[in-house]
């Protein structure tokens, strides 16, 4: 639906004095920033979430959550956070690490005996471990959208894994991995006795108060979920996008390396335990050290990630060297993007938490998206890290 320029502009003139009447608290810059990119029709709208491992230091929302129902966007509505869903699975794993019940380098065939007929390539015995698993150096292949679309649980998809060729060999290289990912929430099934879902409802998002955290909306939270849209290639416009995706329903896997719903306020108490060392408002989720295993560079020199510097924790993305779009990003940043344009990461060193909800496919790389580069070159500005951003440039 196209809207006049005219009409647009009274749009965002509105939306701008509803985010300065908010009870949230701003960070000069960001709203205008975001209103930009919904004016130029880059998105639609935006919620955005700066943050102390305590504090709030700004909560924005701008723009409409539906553009033909001209529905505004509202600080609690929900977002498809696709494979920002995979960090979450890499912390349900080290929960059960810190109870002894699994090690990160342990073969995966002492999970699932499957994988020791697993070979590589060049014919020898895989021998998976998790670590690589999560790091995405395992090599396994991926499954295609009709073979997914067959499967009903998590152990479903694990045969269909192990009759694949392998990619390459384990260590060797650094491929995005969707299959490793699921392989590892499959084995939090298997050691924890829960379906994936269900764990991480009790030890996760139930202890921190992560209400609108799910694999399955419930019909109150379907009355916030944001419309996807997608940018068209040929004409430039962004239009709504129901090719990708249907809303889950229960006879659909739980998936570990996306499929989580969430708003900005749930994802970040999630990033704020994390930045907090494993715990928040005095709930432990993970100790400090699995905190620091998450976050370590397990993947050396490789060349990881979607943008330069980056390397591999735990299911999780790093910087190992700020540049570009992380240039107001401390060294040893972490966090993970999702393929709406979301965006999550935690600067340990400065003790800063930047969230992006946005929900537009189509930019080719989300993470070195400019949305996601001026909202955290604003935020870093604000808080008086910009003289540090120009040295690093």
């Amino acid at each position: 639906m196209k809207h006049s320029r005219v009409s647009l502009f009274f749009f965002i003139i509105f939306i701008f004095l509803f985010a300065r009447l908010s009870a949230h608290p701003t960070l000069p810059g960001i709203d205008e920033a975001m209103l930009d990119f919904v004016e130029s029709g880059e998105i639609t709208g935006a919620v955005t979430l700066v943050s102390s491992g305590d504090s709030t230091l700004h909560f924005g929302a701008v723009g409409q959550r539906d553009r033909d129902a001209a529905l505004v966007m509202e600080t609690d509505t929900i977002f498809r956070i696709a494979s920002m869903t995979k960090p979450v699975c890499g912390v349900a794993v080290l929960i059960l690490v810190d109870e002894g019940l699994l090690n990160l380098d342990d073969p995966v065939a002492d999970y699932i005996p499957e994988f020791a007929d697993l070979k590589t390539p060049s014919g020898t015995e895989a021998n998976l471990t998790l670590r690589q698993l999560l790091n995405h150096t395992a090599g396994l292949s991926e499954v295609t959208v009709e073979e997914m679309a067959q499967a009903n649980s998590l152990a479903d998809l694990i045969p269909v894994y192990l009759s694949k060729s392998m990619k390459g060999e384990p260590g060797e290289r650094w491929r995005y991995s969707q299959s490793g990912i699921n392989t590892a929430a499959r084995i939090v099934e298997l050691v924890s006795g829960l379906p994936f879902n269900v764990f991480l409802q009790r030890r996760i998002f139930d202890p921190l108060g992560m209400k609108d955290t799910t694999h399955y909306l419930d019909a109150d939270q379907r009355k916030r979920l944001v419309v996807a849209y997608a940018k068209d290639r040929d004409t430039g416009e962004v239009n709504a996008d129901t090719s990708f995706w249907a809303t889950a329903s229960p006879d659909r896997p739980p998936l570990g390396n996306r499929g989580l719903y969430s708003t900005a306020a749930d994802y970040t108490a999630f990033c704020q335990m994390l930045l907090n060392g494993g715990q928040l408002n005095g709930t432990r989720i993970l100790s400090k050290e699995s905190v620091a295993e998450l976050s370590r560079n397990s993947t050396g020199d490789l060349k990881t990630g979607f943008v330069p510097g980056s390397a591999w924790g735990v299911a999780t993305g790093i910087v190992r060297e700020s540049q570009g779009v992380t240039a107001m990003l401390s060294s040893g940043t972490y966090g993970h993007g999702g393929a709406f344009g979301t965006q999550a990461w935690i600067d340990p060193e400065r003790e800063i938490i930047y969230v992006l909800m946005i929900q537009r496919r189509g930019f080719g790389n989300g993470d070195a998206s400019n949305v996601r580069k001026m909202f955290m070159e604003t935020a870093a500005a604000a808080l008086g890290f910009d003289a540090e951003i120009s040295d690093s440039d």
